[in-house]
């Protein structure tokens, strides 16, 4: 068995590099989405900015399909989500890798939604003085399950507002650092003082509701299933 060889060629290595240089290109570059604060063009910033050895730790929520699309995982453990899809998993995962590894940057990307499950463990990482960045991507909806509603039943909007915090407030009330990014521009000087802060902080980045993935809009969705259903009735 030692002295088995791996093949000299592999049939589908080109097929393999293609798709790979596909990926690449498919997230090299931020998509364009209505309002000021664009999150794949954050993400890519993330990417081309964070030491290679950073960690990023998400919950649920379309949010984060910025995150797989365009930032880049550069060493193992690097990006830490929930397989099960579970809520609010970001923030008390980010706690864990930040105690685990002192020395590492740890970023948690989160929805508003999502963040407020867990949010008030933002008091854990203070006490402790976890210095983690949590990005809130506020749209001031449950962005998911609105696009289900959209997809299956246009305009029938059922309980996916939310009422949200002054999250820079709540930072600074649990004694963390907080700065709101009202677009893009605004984010590597709101992430720069959050680093230098040394605190827990929250960076509150203001997102349209349109802005729902970063391939098409809520009032896309609603115009298809619109028209999906009139396509139904007429069959």
């Amino acid at each position: 068995m030692d002295n088995l060889q791996p093949p000299k060629e592999i049939a589908w290595r080109g097929d393999s590099d293609t798709a790979h240089d596909d990926f690449l290109a498919w997230g090299e570059k931020a998509t364009s989405v209505p309002g000021s604060v664009n999150l794949g063009e954050i993400m890519v910033w993330l990417r081309d900015n964070l030491p290679a050895d950073a960690i990023i730790t998400q919950g649920a929520g379309n949010f984060s399909g910025w995150v797989h699309r365009f930032y880049r995982v550069r060493k193992y453990g690097g990006l830490v989500g929930a397989t099960s899809g579970s809520m609010g998993y970001g923030l008390p995962a980010a706690l864990a890798m930040q105690t685990i590894y002192p020395n590492r940057v740890v970023v948690c990307v989160s929805g508003d939604g999502d963040f407020l499950m867990t949010g008030q463990d933002f008091a854990t990482a203070v006490q402790y003085k976890l210095p983690v960045i949590v990005l809130v991507a506020d749209n001031g909806i449950y962005g998911t399950i609105r696009m289900h509603q959209e997809r299956e039943y246009p305009g029938r909007v059922v309980a996916t507002d939310l009422r949200n915090p002054d999250f820079v407030a709540y930072a600074l009330a649990f004694g963390g650092y907080g700065a709101v990014v009202e677009k893009s521009s605004d984010f590597p000087a709101a992430f720069a003082a959050a680093r230098a802060s040394g605190k827990p902080s929250i960076i509150h980045l203001r997102i349209d509701p349109e802005a729902i993935t970063p391939a098409t809009t809520l009032s896309a969705i609603r115009e298809s299933g619109i028209r999906r259903q009139g396509s139904g009735r007429q069959g």
